[in-house]
């Protein structure tokens, strides 16, 4: 004969609810057993009867392991932070940011030559050290910048040469070229940053005097 399907649903019948919670309460202490036993686990069940009637099983001690379950919800709930110690926490990161702009300022104002009556002569050294390196670090720039406006001309010229030698090859005539003296006496200057390089070509026909 197949058994049919149990709804999930209490049972209106007392004594047919009685011997279903008999049945499935010594099967559930079972299975703790088993698992328990099999597994080497921690076991421990409480069940108590429409009546209140406590049934339980612990494969070692029932208080240890509840107090050890309390231990572990303790310890993996996290901690509650009050309002209170949000706002002074805030304060203390506050303060920590306006001590760190205040001092970057009074470095920058000794960088600049401002406050330096108080500092010590080891201060005085490494304000000295840091300015040195900047300078130097400022003037290798400027050199590579020189270097590439110089670099650009010189493209520019020799875009210019062809573009004459073209002009002079179409129309039959020769291109004028500008000197060594003339080309010595006007070179490229790396003092100044506005320098141009001046050139004696000519783009197009050469007009005779």
């Amino acid at each position: 004969m197949v058994r049919g399907k149990t709804q999930m649903r209490r049972i209106e019948n007392a004594t047919s609810r009685q011997v279903t919670f008999s049945k499935r309460r010594n099967g559930l202490l079972k299975k703790a057993f088993e698992l328990s036993v099999l597994c080497d686990a921690e076991v421990a069940l409480i069940i108590f009867s429409p009546r209140g009637k406590l049934y339980e099983f612990a494969s070692s001690s029932m208080q240890e392991t509840i107090e050890r379950y309390r231990r572990h919800t303790r310890s993996a709930q996290p901690v509650p932070r009050s309002d209170e110690q949000n706002m002074q926490n805030l304060k203390q990161e506050t303060a920590s940011l306006m001590k760190k702009i205040e001092l970057l300022e009074a470095s920058k104002r000794k960088l600049l030559g401002d406050g330096l009556g108080s500092c010590s002569l080891e201060e005085l050294q490494q304000i000295e050290q840091q300015l040195e390196k900047s300078v130097s670090t400022v003037r290798a720039r400027k050199t590579q910048v020189y270097k590439e406006q110089i670099d650009q001309l010189k493209e520019k010229e020799k875009a210019l040469l062809a573009e004459n030698a073209r002009l002079s090859e179409q129309y039959g005539t020769e291109p004028q070229k500008a000197t060594k003296d003339q080309r010595e006496n006007q070179p490229y200057a790396e003092s100044s940053p506005s320098s141009e390089v001046e050139t004696e070509l000519f783009i197009g026909l050469h007009r005779s005097s």
